[in-house]
Parts: C-alpha cells; structure tokens; sequence
C-alpha cells in the first residue's frame, strides 16, 4: 500500500508507516507538497496525511481512486471535501482535543498581547520611538475582572473560559448548544451573540469553519461592539470579513485586534490588517507547543494505520 505525506515529518514519528508501506513524503517541513506532485502521487495512493493547508477537493478525489483514508493533523478539517470523501467510502481523521489546552494558551496570550500593547510596546523600542516617559504612553486596556465573551464554548473555549476565570473575568459565552459544564464550574453566563458583542470587553471568536459561520462577524457586529472593546480571532480566517474588520480598527470603532488566522492565508507583509498598529498578527501557530504538534502527528498517523488495516480511527469526522 502507498502513503502520501504532503509534510516532511521526524523519523521518529512515520517510522511505524515507512516500515509497512511504501511512504511517499514530501521532502520540506515547511512548504507544501506542490500541487501538481500531489495530484500525480494520489493516483496510486492508499492513504494521504494532509494538514490544514493542503485543498483536498473533488480534483483530487477523483484522481484517488484507490485511497481509503485521509488523515489530517488538525482539528479543522473545511479544506476537505467530507461529503465527496464519504460518497467515496473514504474515512477522514483528525486529531480534536490534543491541541486544546496550547490553542488555549496561545488565544489567552493574544488577548493580552492585544489588550496592553506588548507587540506595539516592542516596535516602539526598535523603531528608536521610546523618547520618554508619558502619563498614558502605550496605554491599553485592563484584563483584570474585565468581561470576556466567547464565542464557540467548545473544548478550547472552555480552556480560554478557564484562563479567564483566574484573572476573575466575568465570563459571557455564545453556542449552538449551552454549556453546563462552564456554567458550573466556571459561572459563565450564556447570551446570545448580539448581546454578548455588546457587553464583553473582550470578544474571542473560536467557532468551527461552516457554512453558517461564514463572515458571522462584520460590519453590524463590529458596530455592535464597544469602542474599548479587544477583538481576538484563533478558529478560522473566513469567519470574518476582514475588510469590516479593517475599518472598525482603522476608524476607532474598536480598541484593537489579535488574529492567528486570515482569509486566505498564508498572508504577507503588504496584508492592510498588518499596515495597523492596534493589530497582533500571527502565523496560524495556535497549536504550536512542539509538545503538542509531536502528539498531533503521532495520532495522525494513528488514524492513518488504523484506516488502512481496516479499524476504526481513533477520532473520525462524522
């Protein structure tokens, strides 16, 4: 059987595949498998190991007519066509709840990058821009028993509610479904999405990528803001419209941003979102603890070998 990795992997890790199958593995950690190769090495491919960045479309499905198994190294999983891998008899993995507490992590350190300036604060000295002292030189906004709305009360939403809560945050949360577990434990309060963008001090987007998150936050939910209010986005680029994202920064209509994800990425340095300075921008690196990322491919391929051998994946998107 032949494998596709579109990633170069530690041997460590796809050591167990290269002794089974015959792995085709891209040779770059950090730059995708070319299209073209990807569209050529799935002709004759049994399993793929995909990320986030790789499209697997009805093109590519169609041109696999022997693959059985796509596992991905993510949670996310809307750069793949689900319902076409399904019409396929094509079992998808992903790797959801490894990542949560680094995703976490990174989300709550966004915030309070956003919140107090710290990426400004370091321009400003490497710029030579620091000429002294001010009475309200880079001042941002309070963390401390301020208000957080979360968006998306899932497993990562929990775990920035939890963050929250130590720096006694009131937290306000927005779901499909509520959360009792974060009511509970957290005393979070559920509110619907209008009210929530009205209150909360600072407004952490983590909704899963659908067709019914598409651009969810816009002009009229920006509007719906407070002008103090601190923007965080770490689940997906296409749940925002950017451009009403850019003028609410632009016009004060916000205080500020902190994104780990845009539409399309990867983004340059001539993006209009990084021309601001009340933006922190980073390079989707939610999960990026090494600790995590080595237990993220380890369950990737995980689910791969147990697709191939006919077992049932470890985590399958349903």
């Amino acid at each position: 059987m032949k494998i596709v990795i579109t990633r170069h992997l530690p041997n460590d890790i796809t050591k167990e595949l290269v002794d089974n199958f015959n792995v085709v593995m891209w040779e770059k950690e950090n730059e995708p498998m070319p299209r073209k190769q990807l569209l050529e090495e799935i002709k004759d491919a049994d399993g793929l190991f995909t990320n986030v960045a790789d499209q697997i479309d009805f093109e590519l499905l169609e041109r696999a007519p022997k693959l059985k198994v796509i596992s991905t190294m993510a949670v996310g999983h809307d750069n793949i066509d689900i319902n076409e891998a399904r019409n396929r008899g094509i079992v998808v993995g992903h790797t959801p709840g490894v990542l949560t507490e680094a995703t976490a992590d990174l989300t709550f350190a966004l915030l309070m990058a956003a919140g107090r300036r710290i990426v400004e604060g370091m321009d400003v000295i490497r710029q030579n821009e620091w000429n002294s002292w001010g009475p309200f030189f880079l001042t941002g906004q309070g963390i401390y028993k301020k208000s957080i709305g979360i968006i998306g009360m899932g497993r990562i939403g929990l775990g920035v509610a939890r963050r929250a809560k130590g720096f006694q945050m009131d937290i306000l949360y927005y779901n499909r479904s509520r959360n009792r577990e974060a009511e509970e434990e957290l005393n979070a309060t559920y509110c619907e999405l209008d009210e929530l963008l009205t209150k909360a001090d600072y407004i952490v987007l983590l909704a899963p990528s659908t067709k019914d998150t598409y651009k969810m936050i816009g002009k009229a939910e920006f509007a719906k803001m407070k002008h103090t209010a601190v923007f965080i986005n770490t689940s997906r680029g296409t749940n925002v419209d950017e451009e009403a994202l850019y003028h609410a920064l632009q016009s004060g209509e916000i205080f500020a941003a902190g994104l780990d994800v845009f539409d399309p990425e990867p983004i340059d340095s001539e993006h209009p979102l990084l021309k601001l300075r009340n933006v922190t921008a980073l390079p989707h690196i939610g999960s990026a603890a090494i600790e995590t990322r080595i237990e993220m491919a380890r369950l990737a391929c995980e689910n791969l070998l147990n697709g191939l051998k006919g077992q049932p994946l470890v985590h399958e998107v349903k």
